[in-house]
């Protein structure tokens, strides 16, 4: 069949059913993009746009077994993940990545939901970050995330959110992307932190306008570029000015 050997990126997370985010957000940036996905869904929420009423936790066995079958069902070129929920659940998904190193991953890591509900379990956080992190080719924590997966506080300035940055690669990261757009002022700027080169800024303006999703949005833009074999710097480039321009035509859609 032709559909086996077009590019798939295999996206790892919860449903939305409000459609604002997670997996549904995430195959609607792919298609977007060109590019085909499959599915490992972790958890299924009930949720609007202002609340997360419920969630229900998949079988960790389950979730890796979706992981495997899609990864025999397709030409698998990069993964994506977000919400994984549980300690259990990220000690399944790591092991599935560390069976196929190959290929490529972006780690959204979603702690709490827009409304303020945590979606990922305190005791799954060091599992994360110990079993997961070193094999994900990116993690793209913003500002409060980066907090959260380091014990502190929210950094102040872009001094100190290097600074935690660095901690995380420290501790097995391989790279992360900095996400500033909870920051405050007219630039929007993400940094790319590796261990083995200096900070690289990816600049942007600023946009009146915030959506749900957009950590998915860019997550899963990046993944396209990977599967489609662009360099980690030029993945991050091209997955941002995706974003910036999905979120300036919704801008332009209120006015």
């Amino acid at each position: 069949m032709a559909l086996r050997q077009e590019l798939h990126v295999l996206v790892v997370g919860g449903s939305d059913s409000s459609g604002g985010a997670g997996i549904a957000r995430d195959i609607e940036t792919l298609s977007a993009m060109g590019v085909r996905s499959c599915l490992a869904v972790t958890a299924v929420t009930v949720q609007t746009h202002d609340i997360v009423a419920d969630i229900l936790h998949l079988q960790p066995g389950l979730v890796a077994d979706q992981m495997r079958a899609a990864l025999q069902a397709n030409k698998l070129a990069a993964v994506k993940i977000g919400m994984l929920a549980t300690a259990e659940i990220v000690a399944a998904v790591a092991a599935v990545l560390r069976e196929n190193p190959q290929v490529p991953a972006v780690l959204d890591p979603v702690l709490v939901s827009t409304s303020g509900r945590a979606l990922l379990e305190t005791d799954a956080i060091a599992a994360m970050k110990r079993d997961l992190m070193p094999f994900c080719r990116l993690v793209t924590p913003n500002l409060f995330e980066l907090a959260l997966l380091v014990g502190a506080e929210p950094a102040a300035n872009e001094s100190d959110a290097v600074r935690q940055g660095r901690k995380l690669l420290a501790v097995g990261a391989q790279a992360l992307l900095i996400k500033g757009g909870h920051a405050a002022g007219p630039r929007s700027t993400d940094i790319l932190l590796r261990l083995d080169q200096g900070p690289i800024r990816f600049d942007m303006p600023r946009l009146a306008v915030s959506i749900r999703g957009t950590g998915c949005m860019l997550a899963s833009a990046i993944a396209a570029h990977l599967a489609n074999a662009r360099s980690l710097e030029d993945s991050v480039r091209e997955g941002k000015l995706f974003a910036f321009k999905r979120l300036q035509k919704n801008a332009a859609g209120r006015n």
